[in-house]
């Protein structure tokens, strides 16, 4: 068998299942959602903080999270029924580079804006 290069690397093919676990852990609520689990937090708390998220949505994003091994699901049993969600050790591998990604997009959002702006300049002359 060859020897993978950038051209026959399997990671690029279609049917790569990287594909699926980066899309389901990178998007912006999954990415959120493991930021705020840095300590244990009811379904409530979780959406309390995540202005604009949706029921539908968190609780879509951590059922995802949870078989994907990043989030552990406790129900507590009480006067008042409730679930606690908190990282496993797999989703807590995840804090440091996501917090790289977080802190370079927060460095660099001026610059990102400018060049929105400059692009929607340029294309919206064209469109005109």
């Amino acid at each position: 068998m060859d020897k993978p290069t950038r051209e026959n690397d399997p990671v690029y093919r279609a049917d790569c299942p990287s594909r699926v676990i980066l899309d389901q852990i990178a998007d912006k609520w999954s990415m959120m959602v493991l930021a705020v689990l840095s300590d244990p937090r009811r379904f409530n708390a979780i959406k309390r903080r995540l202005d604009g998220v949706t029921q539908r949505v968190l609780t879509q994003t951590l059922r995802k999270l949870e078989r994907n091994g990043m989030v552990t699901r406790r129900v507590l049993d009480g006067r008042v029924l409730g679930v606690e969600y908190a990282l496993t050790p797999l989703g807590r591998s995840l804090q440091e580079p996501f917090s790289i990604l977080f802190d370079w997009t927060i460095e660099n959002i001026d610059v990102i804006q400018d060049c929105q702006r400059s692009f929607d300049a340029r294309h919206d002359q064209v469109t005109v």
